[in-house]
This record gives C-alpha cells, sequence and structure tokens, in this order.
C-alpha cells in the first residue's frame, strides 16, 4: 500500500471510533447512566388523581403522589418522552438561578420531558404533594423523586391524563 492509503485507512478508522464514542455520548444520562436495553417501560401520571405509576411490561411497579399544575399554570396532557435527567439540577428563572441545596424549587433531581420547560422533578416544598401547586410540572417528594429517577431512562414514555378513565383508574386502585 502506499502512504496515502495507509493515511487514508488510518483516518478513516480514527472517524469510525469517534463516530461510536460521540453515539454513547448521546447515549448517556447527564448524570453518566447508559440507557437500559429498552423494556416496555411507562410513566402514566393521573391528573384528577394526582399520582404517578411506573409501569413495566403492562405491570404497575411503583405509584408515587405528586403535586401537579395549579388552575392558572396547569400540566400539560398528552403523550411525551423523557429527554434528560439530572441529578442536584440548578433551577432557573428569568432574573434567579438557585443552586442544589435545600431551597431548590425543584429539589435533587430533574426528568425532563418531550415538552419544553416541563419535567418530572422534586421539591422544596413537600406540603404541595397531593395538590395542584406547580407550575404545571409534576412534582414528587426528594425521596420519592429519586427513586422514579432510578426507575426511568431517557426515551421512556410519560402520558399525562386529564381525565380519570376506567382503564387509568386500574393503575391506582
Amino acid at each position: 500500500m502506499t502512504t496515502n492509503r495507509i493515511t487514508i485507512r488510518a483516518l478513516t478508522m480514527t472517524a469510525a471510533i469517534a463516530m461510536l464514542a460521540a453515539a454513547e455520548a448521546l447515549a448517556a444520562d447527564r448524570d453518566g447512566a447508559v440507557p437500559a436495553p429498552s423494556a416496555a417501560r411507562r410513566i402514566v401520571v393521573s391528573i384528577p388523581d394526582r399520582k404517578l405509576a411506573v409501569i413495566e411490561n403492562d405491570e404497575v411497579i411503583r405509584v408515587f403522589p405528586v403535586a401537579v399544575g395549579a388552575p392558572a399554570s396547569p400540566s400539560p396532557v398528552g403523550t411525551f418522552t423523557i429527554v434528560n435527567r439530572v441529578t442536584n439540577p440548578t433551577y432557573y428563572r428569568p432574573g434567579k438561578v438557585i443552586a442544589p441545596g435545600a431551597t431548590n424549587p425543584i429539589g435533587t433531581r430533574w426528568i425532563g420531558l418531550s415538552e419544553k420547560g416541563f419535567g418530572i422533578h422534586g421539591t422544596d416544598d413537600p406540603a404541595s404533594i397531593g395538590h395542584a401547586r406547580s407550575h404545571g410540572c409534576i412534582r414528587l417528594r426528594n425521596g420519592d423523586v429519586e427513586k422514579l429517577f432510578a426507575l426511568v431512562r431517557s426515551g421512556d414514555v410519560v402520558e399525562l391524563h386529564a381525565e380519570r378513565t376506567d382503564d387509568i383508574a386500574a393503575f391506582f386502585n
């Protein structure tokens, strides 16, 4: 082989390795976890019941009480996906930044949804759980969101339901 062919082959192999590394990095969540092999896992939230169920292979794994959006800032309704997961998130809003800690309104975990600006997170106000008091996000007690965080991955489906149907009620009975 000529020197040019060897150089081109080496560059091609280097590029392929770099692309594989980049794909793995993109697949990893911000906390460094690589998504688990795909199980049929989803999160179902009943807004009127103020409950969240983790369902895997059509079986309820866990149910958690939640706070949902207040009447002035309701939770979105529909089917979304988890796009990111952040441990000890920083809270940002216009003119205000709150570092991770006891006074952070989003608590110890952020599970971002494909609906921009909305997520599932902890809280610095555990008394709000069971009520319609958030700005549209789904809130859990910090201990509960940490358990949920360990169960879900980017790409998992999240369903937010505004009405309690028999099918939805079956998850929470």
